[in-house]
């Protein structure tokens, strides 16, 4: 392939074999794309995307046609038997792309594979206009499934239209998969308790919605926690007493507790009949015969209500016989389970107990992860899945090194393994403060390495060929940049919603959330034997921010770098044509700025700074960042309704403006 610095365009996935030729084609002004009624698309869906991205790259408009009768100088088609070589992994999204002076060819092994051949032909387009390269391309994908999972409900609620138009650019990057993770936002009959104030998820929608995947080539998989993550349920009258601690449903909202104690009772019988009639309404409003009922982090499991039959049976047994239970009663419908594997990997015994039918969805999100647990999952015989993250969760900025890191791993220890495929996670801890146009540069390199994890794609590389691609720069330089600028998060959204959240709301230190937090967590007990009383709110914050005080200290550093960045992206942004990303990219590095600042002033006021050294944040100022924050919170609530339904939009409000009250209280 010629090297990225020879030429100004790019496609991602990465094809697989690529010759480009000396000469260019120029796409007639007034052209036709004809799409064999063999492919099977009813609508001619892959035509018209054509026609859409050369009038939008060119100003003229195409025709559409089908028949041999009718000539085309795009012609889209299915290969005869003869035409692929099947490989080990089948033909399944194969495709070939010849572009030539006789005029523009793709031919795939099926439907998927013709939909894989336009959107490479689309991405040139967008990129070149009119005048294409010679070139031909003999492409197919390393993972047979290519995911996405996108948390739909802790905390942002994503509207329809922009969920359409995520999948629109999924499937410009060749995913075929997607699910969309519900807890509690999904309108259930006999739950308004549960989903009220939500803005849920409806079935009209979700039918539209798998309708509108289908006909894009992807498949979306219903996902819904049926065990873990039950927080918002264990807390309505209702249903708290299906709860491992329903004595706790009434205790104040919090951000880390959702995170740490939502585990059902499994030892009620009850709880099957509840998890069960989630699964039974939600699958009969997809297509897919794939159902993930996830069970993941059942931290309590074992703890409070069912403590003594685990006691008895032991708490893997308990585990392993309520995810078959749910597996069986899936497959007794003609579906194939799956759900995620951080249990049974914690206890491999439970691996022995899974049917054949049952897929495990291995998640590893560190940057630095091993092929450990993908090597155990694979050993016993069991299919799995593997799962990276794009790495935006409780941060306005994403965390793109990270990202890379992760997924490019990730991806080639599950071909080494043999997983069926790869799922690339989007996940919304912590209210979903992330804007999910954040996440784009993470799905694409989930993009990249699902196709062709093997390749050797370094990470600038990969950056300049997304500011091409997908954000039409042709600098090259804007991930990099938002890549900078992600670096310079010092005091983040997650240390904020620690730091208030140690306040019980009453006044006391809330040790359920100390002990999530690893300076506080061993101090705890020791205080006690040490003074006799428990750890105050005070002393907690205290210690909290004196173990970041080295990290503190870069803030003025990091908020002059982001500063500049904010500088040199503008002109970038300002000739991308993407008011959207521009907008949402400026809010967030407004808001990491004072969110570095509101770290430095509460370091101050638990004397980790010296007044004399607190340069443009002195005491006197910490009234005026208060109301710097409440108008930044303003501007951020305009860009949540570009993507996001209300949801929870409040509880990002009210966290923004206790930051504001706090700032205030220090100033006195």
């Amino acid at each position: 392939m010629a090297s990225e610095n020879t030429r100004k365009w790019a496609i991602i996935p990465e094809p697989n074999s690529m010759t480009v030729g000396e000469g260019t084609v120029l796409l007639p002004y007034a052209g036709r794309v004809n799409e064999s009624i063999a492919i099977g698309d009813g609508d001619f869906l892959l035509a018209h995307q054509l026609v859409a991205d050369i009038r939008s790259a060119t100003g003229t408009d195409w025709d559409i046609a089908t028949g041999d009768m009718w000539s085309g100088f795009i012609r889209l088609r299915i290969a005869d038997s003869w035409d692929f070589d099947s490989q080990d992994g089948g033909t399944a999204g194969v495709y070939t792309l010849t572009i030539n002076t006789d005029g523009i060819t793709i031919t795939g092994c099926d439907f998927e594979g013709v939909r894989n051949g336009v959107q490479t032909l689309r991405q040139l387009i967008r990129q070149n206009g009119a005048v294409l390269p010679e070139l031909q391309i003999a492409d197919a994908p390393a993972c047979q499934i290519r995911g996405y999972y996108l948390d739909a409900t802790r905390g942002r609620v994503p509207t329809l239209a922009w969920l359409k138009q995520w999948a629109d650019k999924l499937c410009l990057y060749k995913y075929n998969q997607l699910q969309l993770y519900i807890e509690h936002t999904f309108a259930f009959d006999g739950m308004s308790e549960t989903w009220r104030g939500s803005s849920p998820l409806t079935p009209a929608d979700t039918l539209e919605f798998d309708q509108y995947c289908a006909n894009l080539g992807i498949e979306l998989v219903p996902s819904v926690s049926t065990f873990g993550h039950q927080y918002v349920a264990m807390r309505t009258q209702e249903l708290r007493e299906l709860g491992e601690f329903p004595e706790d449903a009434d205790r104040p909202f919090s951000f880390i507790e959702r995170m740490r104690h939502h585990t059902l009772n499994v030892a009620d019988d009850r709880a099957f009949a509840f998890s069960t009639q989630l699964v039974d309404s939600y699958l009969q409003l997809f297509r897919s015969k794939r159902f993930n009922i996830c069970a993941d982090e059942t931290f309590d499991l074992g703890k409070g209500k069912s403590k003594q039959e685990a006691q008895r049976v032991g708490v893997a047994t308990l585990y392993a016989t309520y995810v078959g239970k749910l597996c069986e009663h899936l497959s007794k419908q003609g579906r194939e389970p799956m759900f995620w594997g951080d249990i049974a990997i914690e206890m491999p015994e439970i691996l022995e107990t899974l049917p054949n039918n049952v897929t495990l969805l291995n998640w590893q999100y560190e940057p630095e992860a091993t092929d450990e647990k993908i090597q155990l999952v694979a050993q016993a015989g069991a299919k799995q899945i593997v799962c990276p993250a794009v790495w935006g969760w409780n941060a306005l900025l994403p965390r793109i090194d990270d990202a890379w890191n992760n997924i490019a791993r990730i991806a080639r220890y599950g071909l080494d393994c043999g997983a069926e495929g790869m799922l690339v996670t989007d996940w919304g801890d912590f209210g979903h403060v992330n804007d999910p146009r954040m996440a784009v540069p993470g799905m694409i390199f989930g993009a990249q390495y699902a196709w062709n994890p093997a390749g050797d794609t370094a990470e600038n590389d990969l950056l300049e060929r997304i500011s091409r691609v997908e954000y039409g720069d042709c600098s090259a330089r804007f991930v990099a940049l938002l890549r900078n600028a992600s670096a310079q998060a010092v005091f983040t959204w997650r240390e904020l919603v620690e730091y208030l959240e140690l306040d019980d709301g009453t006044g006391n230190c809330n040790t359920d959330v100390a002990q999530t937090i690893p300076c506080l967590a061993d101090r705890l007990v020791d205080h006690l034997s040490d003074c006799g009383n428990a750890m105050t709110v005070r002393e907690a914050r205290n210690r909290m921010m004196r173990n970041m005080a080295t990290t503190i200290e870069r803030i003025p550093q990091a908020n002059r770098a982001l500063q500049q960045c904010m500088v040199d992206i503008a002109p970038i942004a300002a000739h991308m044509g993407n008011p959207g990303i521009t907008a949402a990219v400026r809010i967030a590095m407004e808001g990491q700025l004072l969110l570095n600042r509101v770290g430095f002033a509460l370091a101050e006021a638990h004397d980790v700074r010296d007044a004399h050294d607190a340069g443009d944040w002195r005491p006197s100022d910490y009234r005026a960042l208060a109301r710097e924050l409440e108008c930044w919170c303003e501007a951020y609530a305009k860009e949540w309704n570009a993507t996001s339904q209300p949801s929870e939009l409040h509880r990002i409000q009210e966290t923004v403006w206790k930051a504001a009250d706090e700032l205030r209280r220090i100033s006195k």
